[in-house]
């Protein structure tokens, strides 16, 4: 993974890139840096490139790369299939080698048809004088763009710096529904930059991912900004099938009897249909597969020190609930079992419980605080903070009881529950500091409540049990897996369940439909700003393409029973699968959001909608 920039300028003067930004790239890439700058002679147009580099795999590769013709390139992204990559090869460097002998758009097009994982780039082709830049079908890696009518300029870049008061040139999310070319010398001699889009269709289906007309307002934020669709009407093929939309006529009833508590013995019975089983195992490959090629490369043991056997080098953002207790088991397959894994559980500090005592003067009962010393304890990480009720929080307890199930599985692993407390005081101060800038140019309460709780679970700083005693402990896994994609694809948020209600199967496929369409917007770009601000790499294993497509080709109804109480019908098909690999109390845990499981959504106001905008962000 890598923090990528590039700042062109249409006009005489040269852009600089502002300090906070550059600060912000080189925490994604802490491994190299370099800058590259271009000036054609002849035209009236600059380009500066600046990369910074996470190693993950293959040779260590500094970024920008350049081959012999002059053309640049920059890579934010994993190749896991459609390019053969291999394992001690650099998949940036592949890509671009590609690219290089390419001689059309649709050329490139196919390239980035064909790449299979999460990537955002940034391609400039010196003989065209064209600048290509975009994101995956999904959105999974972040870019951002700002364009400056008074410098004649536009940055792209994977992380911003948030500016309050600055109305003028703020940053907006590439939106994931095309592919862009700038021509350079087009826009030099027009002094206005000009949006060639390559959108994304579904293989053999006019159908198109989005209206990029809907999606993109240029208009808010520069008048110096047009968008068109090329001439030439070249798409990029989607790498996914289109969502299977078949509503039946009818469906059977449900002739399975469940108590009012739906436990996991209530699975069983819905395992009995061949067809259902089929499906649950196909489920299980698929999904397995795409955890295998997530946590498969580790860095070359050529420019790397061999990571040692008591570190871990993958970690799960760790609730105890379904989707990361399905990680978790498929982590285990695939890693060898001398390597320990790390589960990372957050919990933010409850208010001090209240109790009652008597006084001497009144004999009266008056309630009074508990002296809990949970923030100082909490920042020592010390053996007893886990324990005291102030970071009891829903998570914890299900994590807990979803690492016993873990050990219950592999008691030979060594399943390293990493406590990450965190207490006010820590939240506000990291808030104002760090994560406002990542989570820009998001600014909900949503936003505010999942990039803290993201930022410091997947920081991995806490305290874990070691050696039968509880130590300060902090994360040096640079592969954090993460189990976004599964709510949206299964009916898994009560939502789903509202919308059901209302419009029946086809207002829930609408819905999903939505859902999966919008992640790049909503989740994706901001959860990979957040992660990577460690050095870190997200990585989301339900968002694989195999693993989309193969739930996507599914008709609702075999993914999802809503009629089914809470903790059984959503997600039922993931439930299954949980079931068949051994798991238990957990595979029928209820959905419960990660801003309500962490408990942050409690230590702020409660009476905010998470849909508002969050005043928390805006810095002073």
């Amino acid at each position: 993974m890598c923090g990528i920039c590039c700042v062109v300028n249409v006009s005489n003067l040269q852009s600089a890139l502002d300090k906070a930004v550059l600060g912000n790239l080189k925490k994604r890439g802490p491994n190299c840096s370099r800058e590259v700058t271009k000036a054609v002679a002849g035209f009236n147009y600059h380009c500066f490139f600046s990369g910074h580099v996470l190693h993950m795999r293959g040779l260590l590769t500094p970024q920008p790369l350049e081959d012999e013709k002059g053309n640049v390139f920059l890579w934010n992204g994993e190749v896991f299939g459609g390019l053969k990559v291999g394992s001690e090869e650099n998949d940036a460097q592949v890509v671009f080698d590609h690219l290089s002998k390419c001689t059309s758009e649709s050329e490139i097009l196919s390239i980035f048809s064909a790449v299979q994982g999460p990537w955002a780039f940034i391609y400039f082709q010196v003989d065209s004088h064209c600048l290509w830049f975009g994101r995956d079908f999904f959105g999974r890696r972040s870019l951002l763009w700002k364009f400056d009518d008074v410098e004649k300029s536009v940055m792209l870049t994977s992380v911003g710096a948030l500016v309050v008061g600055t109305e003028h040139g703020q940053w907006q999310e590439v939106p994931a529904s095309a592919v862009y070319k700038m021509d350079l010398k087009a826009c030099s001699l027009l002094d206005s930059f000009v949006l060639m889009t390559y959108p994304w269709k579904y293989p053999s289906s006019k159908l198109q991912k989005s209206d990029l007309t809907h999606e993109l307002r240029l208009e808010k934020f520069s008048s110096s900004v047009s968008l068109t669709m090329n001439a030439s009407g070249l798409f990029l093929t989607a790498p996914v099938v289109p969502l299977n939309i078949t509503i039946p006529a009818c469906l059977p009833e449900s002739k399975h009897t469940l108590g009012t508590q739906p436990s996991f013995e209530d699975l069983q019975p819905f395992l009995q249909s061949d067809k259902r089983k089929k499906i649950v195992h196909q489920l299980v490959d698929v999904l397995s597969e795409a955890v295998r090629r997530r946590i498969q490369y580790p860095p070359s043991k050529t420019v790397a020190t061999c990571p040692s056997v008591n570190k871990a080098n993958v970690a799960i953002l760790f609730s105890g609930g379904i989707d990361s207790m399905i990680l978790a088991t498929l982590a285990d397959r695939h890693i060898p079992v001398e390597h320990p894994i790390d589960l990372l559980n957050v919990a933010f500090q409850l208010k001090k419980p209240k109790k009652k005592v008597l006084t001497k003067n009144t004999k009266k009962c008056k309630t009074v605080l508990n002296s809990h010393p949970c923030q100082e304890e909490a920042k020592l990480g010390s053996a007893e903070a886990g324990d005291f009720e102030c970071f009891n929080v829903p998570d914890r307890i299900t994590g807990r009881a979803g690492l016993q199930e873990m050990q219950d599985i592999n008691p030979t692993r060594t399943w390293n529950f990493v406590e990450i407390n965190v207490t006010q005081d820590e939240l506000q101060e990291m808030r104002q500091k760090t994560i406002s800038h990542l989570v820009y140019p998001l600014e909900t309460v949503l936003d505010d409540s999942i990039g803290c709780a993201v930022w410091f679970a997947s920081r991995g700083t806490g305290a874990a049990l070691l050696n039968n005693e509880m130590k300060e402990y902090t994360s040096t896994a640079k592969v954090v897996l993460t189990g976004i994609g599964a709510d949206e694809q299964l009916a898994g948020y009560s939502r789903h369940r509202v919308r059901y209600k209302m419009s029946g199967l086809e207002g829930l496929v609408n819905e999903l439909e939505m859902e999966l369409g919008r992640i790049s917007s909503r989740n994706l770009g901001r959860d990979d700003r957040i992660i990577g601000d460690h050095g870190k790499e997200a990585r989301f294993p339900f968002l694989d393409e195999e693993v989309v497509s193969f739930l996507s080709s599914l008709p609702v109804w075999e993914k999802a029973d809503l009629t089914l109480p809470r903790g059984l019908g959503e997600k039922l098909l993931l439930r299954l699968a949980a079931r068949e690999l051994g798991l238990t109390a957990s595979a029928v845990l209820p959905k419960r959001a990660m801003q309500f499981g962490s408990r942050i959504a409690k230590m702020e106001n409660g009476n905010e909608k998470a849909s508002d905008k969050c005043n928390r962000l805006q810095r002073v």
